[in-house]
């Protein structure tokens, strides 16, 4: 039961993952791979403060919030210049030096060594130490990252991200400032994927930076291309499967050389075919 209970908190974190990445690529058409490096802010940022100050862990999750967004904010007005690949580029590069950041600023991160005995949350008396009321919190942030999601899509704001996504050139003969729009989904993406973080490192209680690295937001970026672009639920349906899959390999009985290597080319061989026959994801409604 505690293993299902440790599964479901993984789930819960990477589908607001997924849901807020899937506000940048599948509802305005924008092909970040920069995701973890926030990922990384809302961890950090609520490790540090736990482990060197006497802020509690929801102080330090606003904390995170903010920092992501201040960050997010300089870096997507240089972002929402780009345009396709040049976009892409764009965010590699960024979730290249913040790695670098996490890697080598060790009087703050640690550096390799990482972050350990990262207490977890508590409010009004109630511990989150305990699996399941951990569980309890994670479902409802997000609950609340999947809600605020629907209502952004759903409203005027969202209808312009998907007629950029659509045709940036043609929305913007109507008068519309595309970079704008494109930065405060991408900012509003930052903020989700940094409670994501802080939720992360409270539950783990150790961080590092290979939490982090680029293979991470490829990661992220396989759930909403695997559930569906444009789908908020084809992010949940993502995450559950991915967190479900190395699980269900375990039957398969690969020896325990190549275990890790296997699930790769598991990984690789489900992508592929989904971009054969399937590009859009299994319940999306666009497709890269």
């Amino acid at each position: 039961m505690e293993y299902l209970i440790h599964l479901a908190i993984l789930f819960s974190i990477y589908a607001i993952l997924g849901v807020s990445l899937n506000l940048v690529v599948g509802y305005t058409g924008l092909l970040s791979v920069t995701h973890a490096a926030f990922f990384g802010v809302g961890a950090y940022t609520t490790a540090i403060f736990l482990t060197k100050s006497d802020i509690g862990f929801f102080s330090s999750l606003i904390f995170g919030i903010v920092i992501a967004v201040v960050v997010s904010s300089l870096i997507g007005v240089v972002l929402s210049k780009f345009k396709g690949d040049y976009y892409a580029l764009g965010t590699f590069g960024f979730n290249t030096i913040v790695f670098a950041i996490f890697l080598n600023w060790q009087n703050l991160t640690m550096g390799p060594l990482g972050i350990s005995g990262i207490p977890k949350p508590e409010l009004f008396g109630i511990n989150f130490a305990n699996n399941f009321n951990f569980l309890v919190l994670s479902f409802i942030f997000l609950f609340l990252v999947y809600f605020f999601s629907r209502f952004v899509v759903n409203s005027s704001f969202g209808r312009v991200l998907k007629a950029i996504r659509e045709d940036e050139i043609a929305i913007s003969v109507f008068g519309y400032n595309t970079l704008y729009f494109k930065l405060i989904i991408f900012v509003i993406s930052s903020a989700m994927a940094a409670v994501a973080g802080s939720l992360f490192a409270s539950y783990i209680t150790f961080i590092d930076p290979s939490s982090f690295q680029l293979q991470e937001s490829m990661f992220i970026l396989v759930i909403i291309i695997l559930g569906g672009l444009a789908n908020l639920r084809g992010s949940l349906l993502g995450a559950l499967f991915l967190i479900l899959l190395p699980e269900i390999l375990r039957f398969v009985g690969f020896p325990s050389g190549i275990e890790a290597q296997m699930r790769q080319v598991v990984y690789g061989i489900i992508l592929i075919l989904l971009m054969l026959y399937r590009p859009q994801g299994v319940i999306g409604e666009y497709k890269l």
